[in-house]
C-alpha cells in the first residue's frame, strides 16, 4: 500500500483553490473535504462577516481534525480545501499530516490581486459559489495572507494561475 498524502491549498480568494482541489482529487484518487461546502451546509445564512466565518470555521476544524487523521491513517489521500493562508493555519494543517504520520503537499497558487478580483467578480456574478465576497472583504482578508515559505518546514508545490471556469 502506498503512503497517503494530505494535499493542502494556499492562495488568495478566487485564486483557483477549489478548481485545483477538484483536479488533485482526480489525480490522486483522493477524498475532497471542502470547508466552504461544510460552512454552507452547517451554517446557512449565518456567515455575514469575517468574524462569523472565523467562528464557524473554528467549530468545523474541531470535527475535521480527527476525520482527516483517520482517513489518512486508513490509507486514503485527502485534499483539504481549507485555506492555508496564514502561518498559524499552515501549522494546524501540517500537524494533521504529522499526527497521521504521512507527508503533506502544500499547493500554492501564486496569483496577483487584480486577477483574483476579476475572478471574484465573475464568480459572484454567476452565483454558483457557496460564498460571495465583496471587494472590501477581499481587501480585509488579503491583508492577513502570508505566502508560504520553505522555512516553515513545508513541502510546497508552486502553481501559476489556473484557467478557472
Amino acid at each position: 500500500m502506498m503512503t497517503p498524502t494530505l494535499h493542502l491549498l494556499c492562495g488568495k480568494i478566487a485564486s483557483g483553490k477549489s478548481t485545483l482541489a477538484t483536479t488533485l482529487v482526480k489525480q490522486h484518487a483522493a477524498i475532497l473535504i471542502s470547508e466552504d461546502r461544510w460552512l454552507a451546509a452547517l451554517y446557512p445564512d449565518e456567515i455575514l462577516s469575517v468574524a462569523d466565518y472565523l467562528r464557524c470555521a473554528r467549530r468545523i476544524r474541531n470535527v475535521l481534525q480527527p476525520l482527516v487523521i483517520d482517513l489518512l491513517g486508513s490509507g486514503v489521500n485527502v485534499v483539504l480545501d481549507v485555506p492555508a493562508n496564514t502561518v498559524a493555519d499552515r501549522q494546524w494543517l501540517c500537524a494533521l499530516a504529522d499526527d497521521a504520520q504521512v507527508p503533506h503537499a502544500l499547493h500554492y497558487l501564486e496569483v496577483d490581486d487584480d486577477t483574483c478580483r476579476a475572478r471574484l467578480r465573475a464568480r459572484n456574478a454567476k452565483g454558483e459559489h457557496d460564498f460571495a465576497a465583496t471587494d472590501a472583504e477581499f481587501d480585509l482578508i488579503t491583508r492577513y495572507f502570508k505566502a508560504p515559505d520553505e522555512q516553515e518546514g513545508l513541502t510546497i508545490v508552486r502553481q501559476g494561475p489556473l484557467l478557472v471556469p
